[in-house]
């Protein structure tokens, strides 16, 4: 993976949780297991976003400020960004990555599954705002690094799939 570099740009790397906002002087980075980004550019003014979500929502109800480890919360918090810049989220490309399965067992019934309960609630948030990602990088296995220059609206994703299992030796 090649990026280019950008000497005026800021490195932003952004931990689970967060939720970064910024112009044309930012780059930001995250690594994604189970967990989702959503990237919002805005092609014109050349501002953009990007959230790291772990849970596909909050057990108990919302109390005090919103939180960014949960979708809805991390999705709240990046369009009151972009209110607060004059913009409205119809005016941003998006994409969405991650969602990755972190281990190769299968419990059977999904619930540990949470990279796909991350990617249906990223999904579903997109749609209920009128969104549709521009392109996508989810689901399988392992996890990824992803770098999103807010000057171009690029998204660089790697991907490094989980080890060869190892196998059971009777």
């Amino acid at each position: 993976m090649t990026i280019p570099i950008n000497p005026a740009a800021i490195d932003i790397f952004l931990q689970p949780g967060e939720v970064f906002f910024g112009d044309r002087d930012t780059r930001i980075r995250t690594v994604l297991g189970s967990c989702v980004s959503i990237t919002f550019w805005h092609p014109r003014l050349l501002l953009g976003g990007m959230c790291h979500y772990m849970l596909p929502e909050r057990g108990a109800a919302r109390t005090g400020e919103p939180d960014g480890r949960y979708a809805g919360e991390a999705m709240l918090l990046l369009t009151e960004e972009m209110r607060a810049a004059g913009t409205r989220p119809s005016e941003y490309e998006v994409k969405l990555f991650g969602g990755g399965r972190m281990f190769s067992f299968d419990s059977g019934d999904g619930v540990l599954d949470i990279g796909t309960r991350n990617i249906e609630a990223g999904r579903r948030l997109l749609r209920n705002h009128g969104l549709a990602p521009a392109s996508e990088h989810l689901a399988g296995v392992g996890h990824r690094s992803i770098v999103f220059d807010v000057a171009s609206g690029d998204v660089w994703v790697r991907h490094m799939p989980e080890q060869a299992r190892l196998q059971d030796v009777a």
